[in-house]
């Protein structure tokens, strides 16, 4: 007997929707980090922390902007995404640096292989009822030690986006509060150890942007 997996249509939404603007994303964000003080402050925090020693996953990497990055600062980093449109750009980019077509819910990543793990704006395309099973998996490929940075938009209310990048397209974006997603790595046995928030720097954001760095316990 054979069992037919049906995926959640969240997952096929989210999916279509970058393959459609993979390559006007990685046009349009590929120097944002030149404006983004705070987010090259974590970055580099993040990196210092996990050192050069062990494996580091960009998982949602999206066209591998910071995934780039991160191997510039000396991580040994490797990058996951939904899109294989993402994933494509991603390769061109940084043609030294590996790619590969993966979800977060279920990563082809051994158990505690990781020194770290970046999950940049990739779990807010996630219905929040939903999140818990996948920061679980998360905290499963990090090695004891371990680090997992993640940033979002703060909020609490979905949104349904019909245009982005110069495309017309579906998808839903969830806004989220650091508490419950503090909360979340606490369930996953994760130690949260900093959060950050700060304003929206227009004309692109609208809402206040968090991070949040979390260890798994040695």
């Amino acid at each position: 007997m054979s069992w037919l997996v049906t995926e959640p249509a969240y997952l096929a939404q989210t999916r279509t929707a970058y393959d459609t603007v993979a390559e006007s994303y990685a046009d349009l964000l590929r120097d944002a980090l030149t404006d983004s003080p705070w987010d090259r402050a974590v970055l580099s925090a993040f990196a210092e922390l996990v050192g050069t020693t062990g494996l580091v996953g960009d998982l949602g990497c999206g066209p591998g902007r910071l995934t780039g990055h991160l191997a510039a600062l000396g991580l040994d980093v490797f990058g996951v995404d939904l899109s294989p449109g993402m994933v494509e750009v991603a390769r061109r980019a940084h043609p030294g640096l590996r790619f590969e077509v993966g979800s977060l819910a279920a990563l082809d990543i051994a158990d505690g292989s990781l020194a770290g793990a970046l999950a940049w704006y990739s779990l807010i395309h996630t219905p929040p009822e939903r999140l818990s099973p996948l920061v679980a998996e998360l905290a499963r490929v990090l090695a004891p030690g371990g680090r997992l940075l993640t940033a979002f938009q703060v909020g609490d209310e979905p949104r349904h986006i019909t245009h982005g990048y110069g495309h017309d397209i579906t998808l839903d974006a969830y806004r989220l509060r650091p508490d419950f997603v503090a909360e979340l790595f606490t369930d996953a046995g994760l130690t949260v150890e900093a959060r950050l928030v700060r304003e929206p720097q227009p004309p692109h954001e609208k809402a206040p942007q968090a991070y949040l760095l979390a260890r798994k316990p040695a």
